[in-house]
């Protein structure tokens, strides 16, 4: 017969390829959860044995050595990923009922990524949200150990907000859920001394960081976003749509420290969103102010009497170019200048 070349033909064979990878994913899927039971069974089995027997230190060894004979092209059996397979049982059955209720989900990230989570973490509820957070953003064992050292742990949820007063319960949990306190722009390269705009243009030139760091849901709608109120114009820092909240969020940033007059701009910006960008089935508008610093006690008296959903941030910088360097670069003055004198 000769070759078949119709669209037909095009389509079928398409739809053919999608089933083929879609069944290799599953098959992928299924043998790394049939494998994690194996090791969980395996190194409670371990821990076992070696309470009830005087088997030794050299246990460990003999048994990896013995099956690697046994299965030679079997991978997994190595003495160090003996050791690991007991250490990953021993940290979860420290809370033996947490312990079995995270199997399932332990069971759906890969090997490498448990490995990176038991080492870096100190507890259970620590080393579970972050499994939680690797199924939820299908995060790469790269992005995992970022945030694990970055501490989102500590930092999810820690914004200082009026959610609870000016959102309905689930939105309030949820959305004091998506903030963070301080937010790590670790990625951005400024001179000592920068301003707002340098700080929008470093978040903007690395814009899949940031989102990144702002969490799962955040959609990116615009930057200086213009909002005509009465005849005049006011431009928001940032303005995103968050997803599964279902409603807008502007997020103002302030390279200084927070005053209480900033919480008084940014409820009328969220005033201004609803009022002329917000749709019917949209939910209020949210409002994130990120501040080099605050003071807890002057945020939270700020906020007291604010009736719009506003949540108080700090941020982080770790790469700043120190005095000697950034007086030897060229400033944008110099920059446009020397452009100009080679276009003359």
């Amino acid at each position: 017969m000769s070759n078949i070349q119709t669209t037909e033909y095009k389509e079928f064979i398409q739809k053919i390829k999608t089933k083929v990878q879609q069944a290799q994913i599953k098959a992928s899927i299924k043998v790394n959860v049939e494998l994690l039971k194996f090791y969980w069974e395996l190194g409670e089995e371990i821990v076992e044995k070696q309470k009830s027997t005087d088997w030794g230190n050299a246990f460990l060894k003999n048994l990896s050595q013995d099956l690697m004979n046994k299965f030679p092209n079997v991978k997994g059996f190595s003495h160090r990923n003996i050791k690991y397979i007991r250490q990953w049982y021993l940290f979860y059955s420290t809370d033996k009922e947490k312990g079995q209720q995270a199997v399932a989900l332990l069971t759906q990230i890969p090997w490498g990524h448990n490995l990176h989570i038991i080492t870096k973490c100190k507890d259970i509820n620590q080393a579970l949200f972050y499994v939680q957070q690797t199924i939820e953003n299908s995060w790469s064992r790269t992005v995992l150990v970022h945030q694990i050292e970055s501490q989102l742990y500590k930092r999810t949820g820690k914004a200082l907000t009026n959610f609870s007063k000016t959102l309905p319960k689930p939105q309030s949990d949820l959305a004091n859920e998506l903030t963070k306190d301080p937010y790590q722009f670790d990625f951005l390269t400024l001179r000592e001394r920068y301003d707002e705009r340098e700080l929008e243009d470093g978040l903007m030139e690395h814009i899949t960081k940031f989102l990144m760091e702002l969490g799962q849901g955040f959609a990116f709608v615009g930057r200086q976003h213009k909002l005509s109120v009465g005849g005049k114009d006011f431009y928001i820092d940032l303005l995103f749509y968050h997803i599964k909240l279902h409603c807008y969020v502007v997020v103002e940033l302030k390279v200084v420290d927070f005053e209480p007059e900033f919480a008084g701009k940014l409820n009328f910006y969220i005033s201004a969103v609803d009022g002329k960008v917000r749709g019917e089935k949209d939910n209020p508008t949210i409002g994130i102010l990120i501040c080099r610093s605050k003071n807890s006690t002057i945020v939270e008296y700020a906020l007291k009497d604010i009736n719009k959903p506003i949540g108080v941030s700090e941020y982080q910088l770790s790469n700043i170019l120190p005095k000697e360097l950034k007086s030897s670069l060229p400033s944008i003055e110099e920059i446009e200048e020397e452009l100009k004198s080679l276009e003359r």
